[in-house]
């Protein structure tokens, strides 16, 4: 495969390394929060009101951010009637194929995502709830998690295409 390719595959690679390290520390904050909440009800008898839509917009952060990362390590779920059958190579050719869609997909999720995240910059878009969160911060980090699922799909449809012409980019 020509270098910008492999470069491009590597360094995509690596971001979403870290956006999914990022992503397991979300967890724990999001472990912490619903702790305190519990602990502050439970003992105190306060209830914290902020803490369930907190939690929720952590897991959107979550799982957005980890779904490259997941991807990279070939975690997602995969319908496995006839694929395993199937050779290296033409696993990477039926694989390339289907990341077509997924990318057409992707690009609308992010073309909506921008949009949403737009409006909610310029119009200071509130939650509609006593806690009465801003949403520009979920917004852009579920843009910023569409994206880099997008640039992880491309990286793999390089990676399919390298296989299925039995050159791997290592």
């Amino acid at each position: 495969m020509p270098k910008p390719i492999v470069f491009f595959v590597r360094w995509v690679d690596r971001i979403n390394l870290y956006a999914g390290r990022l992503a397991m520390v979300i967890f724990f904050a999001m472990a912490s929060i619903m702790l305190w909440s519990t602990v502050s009800r439970a003992v105190f008898g306060v209830s914290v009101n902020w803490s369930l839509e907190m939690t929720q917009f952590l897991l959107s952060a979550f799982y957005l951010l980890g779904g490259a990362y997941s991807l990279q390590h070939g975690s997602h779920v995969r319908m496995d009637l006839f694929y395993s059958r199937l050779s290296l190579r033409r696993r990477a050719g039926l694989d390339a194929v289907t990341l077509l869609a997924v990318i057409f997909f992707l690009g609308v999720l992010l073309w909506g995502g921008i949009s949403s995240t737009q409006y909610a910059i310029q119009y200071n878009q509130k939650n509609y709830s006593a806690w009465s969160p801003v949403l520009w911060p979920v917004k852009v980090a579920m843009t910023i998690g569409i994206f880099l699922m997008l640039l992880q799909v491309i990286a793999q449809l390089f990676r399919d295409v390298a296989q299925a012409m039995d050159r791997p980019i290592t």
